[in-house]
């Protein structure tokens, strides 16, 4: 268990508590570049901090705090520039950098002007994603251009759900190869048994790694009836810290790349983006609305009746996730031998707290920009999740709900019956 002392070290995010400046010296994802296509300014609560990412006239973006620094009105409704954005309260202007440029109705002072500055973080787009940098300026790294955000002819899709929770307990399902046999596997059998119908999808596990790399650590599975060479063991697939989970499929045939990511909104809230990029077949003929832009949508967790939804993989984890508490009190918990992977995790995040209090950067910073150019991650390439076809894995998951999930299983399993989008996949899938 964890003293009531560490459990908050590990998931205050709030600015000057160590998570948060921890969380502050990487590059966080917040929304699809395509959201504010057709509109000026969005609202943003990252990291406990209420923001405006807006576009000027030039369409450069920028992020600075909601409130106006003059009379605290917000720029949520502010009036685009040439240069940046006017409050619509009284007409003043801040650039996408913060800076105050006019005061309209009062003398030029400039002085005056540097002294209302406004917070304001860097932005930056990759594989149709919008990032923020809210570290100290002068430590600000390169984003890092992990494979799946960068491959080229993709077919990409953002999910998101904002949960009523701390971060920490979805990373740490992450690290927690045995769920899988459980939640997605005997209480989904169970499920079944309630509606009359017999399944048998869990597997056990019979043993469980973990191995760390320069981007953080790599989790393994040996399954029952699998063999030591299988890649579940072999290869692994990464949780990217702090607070990636980097999944997919390996294989050239069906190549897609998975990430879930788990961005704090504050303490008691987490936005939670699944992010896939999908590689279409050689020689398959791709709509190019498709390719143009990233189809997004909303992940639920309850039913109209209140009930969580857990016909799916990702509802499960959900309901798991929530059931434990806004922030789950680590002072009561019991770990055992299989929870081997939580312990690492959170010596991870306190070494690197430390590291980062010391002067030096965390694990995982990029400042080369040769090593940047591509960032290839270890992943799989015969998955055991996989093993029962594209379709009906896809649709017992959170892609289910996107918008272009019958596109996909058109391209990748042509002449499959699918449900629509949206729809409960009856199929007796493998493990996730």
């Amino acid at each position: 268990m964890e003293s009531a002392e560490n459990n908050k070290l590990l998931t205050q995010v709030g600015r000057g508590t160590p998570m948060g400046e921890l969380m502050r010296r990487y590059w966080q994802p917040f929304a699809a570049a395509s959201e504010l296509d057709n509109n000026w300014t969005r609202r943003v609560r990252l990291l406990g901090e209420d923001l405006v990412l807006f576009r000027d006239r030039q369409g450069r973006r920028g992020l600075i705090a909601e409130q106006c620094p003059h009379r605290r009105a917000s720029f949520a409704h502010g009036i685009p520039t040439q240069n940046g954005i006017r409050c619509p309260y009284h007409g003043w202007e801040f650039s996408g950098q913060g800076k105050c440029l006019n005061q309209p109705n009062e003398i030029d002072n400039p002085a005056f002007r540097e002294k209302v500055s406004t917070p304001a973080y860097p932005v930056q787009e990759l594989g149709g994603l919008l990032f923020a940098y809210m570290g100290p300026p002068d430590k600000q790294p390169l984003l890092p251009r992990f494979d799946g955000f960068v491959a080229k002819g993709t077919i990409r899709m953002m999910g998101r759900a904002i949960l009523p929770i701390n971060w920490l307990q979805i990373m740490e399902n992450s690290v927690d190869p045995i769920h899988t046999e459980w939640l997605h596997g005997h209480h989904y059998e169970f499920q079944k048994e309630q509606e009359g119908i017999k399944v048998a999808i869990s597997a056990r596990h019979e043993k469980i790694d973990f191995r760390e790399f320069e981007f953080g650590v790599t989790k393994h599975r040996l399954l029952e009836g699998h063999s030591e060479d299988s890649e579940d063991w072999t290869v692994g697939h990464p949780v990217v810290f702090p607070n990636m989970l980097a999944v997919g499929n390996g294989d050239e045939k069906s190549r897609y790349y998975s990430f879930q990511i788990r961005v704090p909104v504050d303490d008691e809230t987490t936005m939670h983006i699944w992010y896939n990029a999908y590689v279409p077949p050689k020689d398959t003929v791709v709509p190019q609305h498709l390719l143009d832009t990233v189809a997004t949508y909303d992940v639920p967790f309850k039913d109209a009746k209140g009930d969580f939804i857990v016909d799916n993989v990702d509802g499960q984890d959900m309901m798991a996730w929530i059931s434990q508490g806004a922030i789950a009190d680590r002072t009561l918990e019991n770990l055992g031998a299989s929870d081997q992977g939580i312990a690492i995790y959170r010596r991870m995040l306190r070494r690197e707290i430390k590291k980062m209090e010391q002067g030096q950067d965390p694990m995982g910073i990029v400042r080369d920009e040769a090593r940047n150019a591509l960032i290839d991650l270890p992943n799989e390439k015969k998955k055991h999740h996989n093993s029962d076809g594209f379709a009906s894995f896809m649709l017992r998951t959170h892609a289910k709900y996107s918008p272009i999930a019958p596109d996909l299983v058109a391209i990748f399993e042509p002449g499959s019956r699918t449900p629509a989008a949206g729809k409960a996949a009856e199929a007796e899938a493998a493990l996730y």
